[in-house]
């Protein structure tokens, strides 16, 4: 999407809503309180990564939800850019728990087939190493020192759930651009 993801410049069309997407997400564990918003703002307004990237906009993405621009927001990439700091979870004055919602927004998401195609890069990392991060032999001399217990630098069991959750098929499929 481009940097006006959020500012539409054509009108919505009801034949575009999906007034049933609100529901949807009030179903999904996370989504239970969207409907509680009345866009005050102050999710906006403290979040760090709208004060560098003014494309996450969470008062605006919650709008959308409601509006039921279904296609349109799950289909985007600003859905992935919640950081997930929790300052508006905590001073949100409706208990929205944007944070949560945001979660519940992308499992959503990556359920009908929409996920970003970097995360091909986090998911072949997690492949590999078991995280994102790899952990070498140097690491856990280091944590043997400070008496920490060492990492196992192979996880087997979470290739199998990779497997399971058909991870890889549903980035095959997906239709988001970088």
């Amino acid at each position: 999407m481009t940097k006006k993801a959020l500012s539409r410049e054509k009108p919505i069309l009801m034949e575009e809503l999906d007034t049933g997407f609100k529901f949807e997400v009030t179903e999904e564990p996370g989504g239970e309180n969207i409907k509680r918003c009345f866009a005050c703002g102050t999710c906006t307004v403290v979040c760090p990564v709208f004060s560098v990237n003014d494309q996450y906009n969470p008062r605006k993405i919650i709008r959308m939800i409601l509006f039921g621009l279904k296609e349109e927001v799950l289909k985007s990439n600003f859905i992935w850019l919640c950081s997930g700091c929790y300052s508006c979870y905590e001073l949100c004055p409706r208990d929205v728990k944007i944070t949560r919602l945001m979660a519940a927004v992308r499992n959503i998401a990556v359920r009908e087939g929409h996920i970003p195609k970097p995360m091909e890069l986090i998911v072949g990392l997690i492949e590999k190493f078991g995280r994102i991060l790899e952990v070498s032999e140097f690491e856990n001399i280091v944590r043997s020192k400070k008496g920490m217990p060492e990492l196992d630098l192979t996880i087997p069991e979470l290739r199998k759930v990779l497997k399971r959750t058909r991870i890889h098929d549903v980035i095959k499929s997906s239709d988001i651009d970088e």
